[in-house]
């Protein structure tokens, strides 16, 4: 279903409440819509929402990188004292550079 969620969420633009404004049901045939409540746009069609693919795969990809890179950062007291002793510049190029270049986002 998060195939489905990211695809609501490149619809919409934004992340949505899917315990208010998008309520969806899977009856074992795949997601579908069961309650749309977002005000900002009108429901999508199925076709409009095919059509979000290549988004949605870019979200969920993203999430993974996101992931990833937070499984790899260090605790935030290692982080700060690093900051404390090094400077940010250094804690940039030293930390957290490496970790995005390992998880790259599209």
């Amino acid at each position: 279903m998060s195939r489905y969620t990211n695809k609501i969420q490149a619809y919409l633009d934004r992340k949505p409440d899917f315990n208010t404004e998008v309520i969806l049901q899977d009856d074992g045939q795949g997601a579908y819509i069961k309650e749309w409540n977002a005000t900002d746009k009108p429901k999508p069609t199925d076709a409009q929402l095919n059509a979000l693919e290549t988004e949605a795969t870019k979200l969920e990809n993203n999430a993974k990188a996101d992931a990833n890179r937070k499984a790899d950062y260090k605790s935030i007291e290692f982080q700060l004292d690093y900051i404390y002793h090094n400077g940010i510049a250094k804690w940039k190029t030293d930390h957290i550079k490496p970790i995005k270049d390992k998880y790259p986002k599209e």
